[in-house]
């Protein structure tokens, strides 16, 4: 099953090497980039909403939208995902190369990898044609569209989208093919053979996204994406007077460099890091708060206004599943299990659980995709009963998800997962099922 946007941007690191080039290259876009990690927080900086209901409002509406294929969400995030795993097969390749070149008895590498030059070029020219997709989807654009991406990368770029396409300047650009790169990528684009792109591991990644009836006619829409942002790439460099050098000595805080080893440090970069799929998991969840934000305060200024009474009945009241002082179930997701708890608070969608058995000091807010109640004098033999609220463990993902058990069949559950369309519903087996 594929992660939500909020598990995407919960899990994106706090700092590791990706994290740390791209804050070593804040110079090249002075004070453009923060790296926003958990949604909760993204919607804090990105709208300054603090009320807890708004901002669940927000994430649900977010979750909608990103789960809805007429939208461009999960298709940009996808393209970003699929960019930077092949590029490691790509860098791979171009490291190979360059071993063989500086060191003799492994010269023999030269003769089954791509010219690194090449291979550099290609993948930069990709990833510009991917970023010109995944734009056009994102803002509704029916067709992939170059020169309005490059209208809106020279007039209106910012955040993590700004910082990704000077890292691609940096990464792919400067330090592996010189501060001539332009010209040298015009040069090998302008005389590719196609069937040397078309071998290409990073196209054939992505061939299926990129508009073309044959690999001739996507390759003139790659040239042509090149060629639209070849100005601004120019302008950045001239404005910000980055080098190779300047580059090295900004990575030089964790890594060690020698000038005549640049072309190494690109490929290894390409290796290492994933920079592409994390700025892009930020700009699409910048996109999806923003345009859920807006959404959410249309639909408040819509809705008449409940009395204070009405809501604190409402909350207070005996037929609330989960009311004051009312004994519930608690997920802990590092022992992957339930706890009993009363609740002592209720502000909007969060409840202030007390353990039973535990002192006061292991209290805490839970939201309700964490709390459950059930009659155990309608469970199976196994403690589990249709209607039931479960977690259900994905394997491939390594995580735990909420479900509804829908039917039971022996020691066989057919679940709908929470925030899930019916395309999801599965039967699990016992074991997977807590």
């Amino acid at each position: 099953m594929d992660k939500s946007i909020i598990q995407l941007v919960d899990e994106l690191p706090a700092d590791n090497i990706t994290v740390k080039v791209l804050k070593a290259l804040d110079y090249v876009a002075p004070g453009q980039w923060n790296n926003l990690v958990g949604f909760d927080n993204t919607i804090r900086a990105i709208t300054a909403e603090t009320d807890a209901n708004v901002m669940q409002k927000i994430r649900d509406r977010a979750v909608t939208l990103y789960q809805d294929p007429q939208q461009g969400y999960q298709s940009a995030i996808k393209l970003y995902q699929i960019l930077d795993k092949a590029d490691t097969a790509m860098a791979t390749a171009a490291l190979a190369n360059k071993v063989g070149e500086k060191i003799g008895f492994l010269s023999f590498l030269s003769n089954i990898t791509p010219k690194a030059d090449v291979t550099q070029s290609i993948d930069l020219v990709l990833k510009i044609a991917i970023e010109i997709i995944a734009f056009c989807k994102l803002n509704g654009i029916p067709q992939p569209n170059p020169q309005e991406f490059a209208s809106t990368l020279a007039n209106n770029y910012q955040d993590a989208s700004l910082m990704r396409m000077a890292a691609l300047v940096c990464i792919d650009g400067i330090l592996p093919l010189g501060p001539d790169f332009l010209s040298k990528i015009q040069g090998i684009i302008s005389g590719a053979d196609v069937g040397v792109v078309a071998q290409n591991p990073v196209f054939s990644a992505v061939n299926n996204f990129i508009p073309g009836n044959n690999p001739s006619d996507k390759l003139g829409f790659i040239a042509q994406g090149f060629n639209s942002v070849q100005g601004w790439m120019n302008n950045l460099v001239s404005k910000t007077g980055v080098t190779p050098q300047s580059i090295s000595q900004s990575l030089g805080s964790f890594i060690q460099i020698a000038d005549d080893n640049l072309d190494f440090v690109a490929a290894f970069l390409d290796q290492t890091t994933n920079y592409y799929e994390h700025t892009g998991i930020q700009t699409v969840a910048r996109s999806l708060i923003l345009r859920a934000y807006a959404l959410v305060k249309e639909e408040i200024q819509q809705q008449p206004q409940k009395s204070v009474q009405d809501v604190s009945s409402a909350v207070n009241s005996d037929s609330s599943e989960y009311a004051l002082s009312k004994t519930v179930e608690v997920w802990d997701n590092d022992d992957a299990d339930w706890y009993q708890g009363t609740i002592e608070k209720i502000q909007n969608d969060q409840f202030f659980i007390h353990y039973i058995g535990y002192g006061s000091s292991h209290d805490e807010w839970v939201g309700e995709d964490d709390i459950r109640t059930r009659a155990l004098s309608s469970s199976d033999g196994s403690g589990f009963a249709v209607g039931q609220k479960v977690k259900c463990w994905d394997g491939d993902q390594e995580d735990w998800y909420s479900a509804t058990i829908e039917n039971i069949q022996g020691q066989q559950y057919y679940v709908h997962y929470i925030g899930y369309d019916s395309s999801y519903d599965e039967w699990v087996d016992l074991e997977e099922i807590r």
